[in-house]
């Protein structure tokens, strides 16, 4: 009896800690994913032809060292987005690589800045530092961003990656976990884009 207990007290744990990594869809301003209390990604890519492509994006915060950041200053560049928090696994497994492809395309001119509304500044610094991450992440623990973001692109998960065109328009969408060679090869076609 005492063993069934303890199974079912690991098990409960288990699923709380399971939970708990996955964002809440009201928190993060995405949709709840076919009622299951959190939103998930498949690592679906969707791109655009240019001419039908929504936006320019224009969205702005602070990042968590307290310096103001805006798209808008990056105009004529490649940016890429990516919806993240400290606490999301698939956020963790894919830091390393946005962290070296961000290093790897600054010659470029392809910036990348981060959008955390789950954390606090020592949290998202921390793993800023663990993660080597070169670029700024914006602050957004009132959702505002990536509501911003959203009237112009559906996220649906966090992570969510988002290449935005050198206009500042959406070229393409990652729900979820993104690849490195799935991402490269977005950036690409962006860069390869006559202005």
């Amino acid at each position: 009896m005492r063993d069934r207990r303890l199974r079912a007290a690991v098990l409960a744990a288990a699923a709380a800690a399971t939970l708990a990594a996955c964002t809440v869809a009201a928190e993060s301003g995405a949709g709840d994913v076919a009622g299951q209390g959190y939103v998930s990604g498949d690592g679906s890519v969707q791109s655009w032809d240019a001419g039908d492509r929504r936006g320019p994006v224009e969205i702005a915060g602070t990042d968590f060292e307290g310096e103001r950041v805006a798209v808008a200053d990056w105009a004529g560049d490649v940016v890429v987005l990516n919806t993240w928090y400290a606490g999301c696994p698939p956020c963790r497994a894919e830091a390393p690589d946005l962290a070296g492809l961000a290093g790897r395309y600054e010659p470029d001119g392809v910036r990348f800045l981060g959008i955390n509304t789950e954390d606090d500044a020592a949290t998202a610094l921390a793993f800023e530092r663990t993660f080597d991450t070169p670029y700024p992440s914006l602050e957004d623990a009132s959702g505002r961003v990536v509501a911003d973001l959203s009237g112009v692109v559906p996220l649906q998960a966090v992570p969510t990656t988002v290449v935005l065109d050198r206009q500042g328009m959406v070229a393409a969408r990652v729900i979820g976990q993104v690849e490195a060679s799935t991402l490269e090869s977005l950036v690409d076609e962006a860069l390869a884009e006559e202005s």
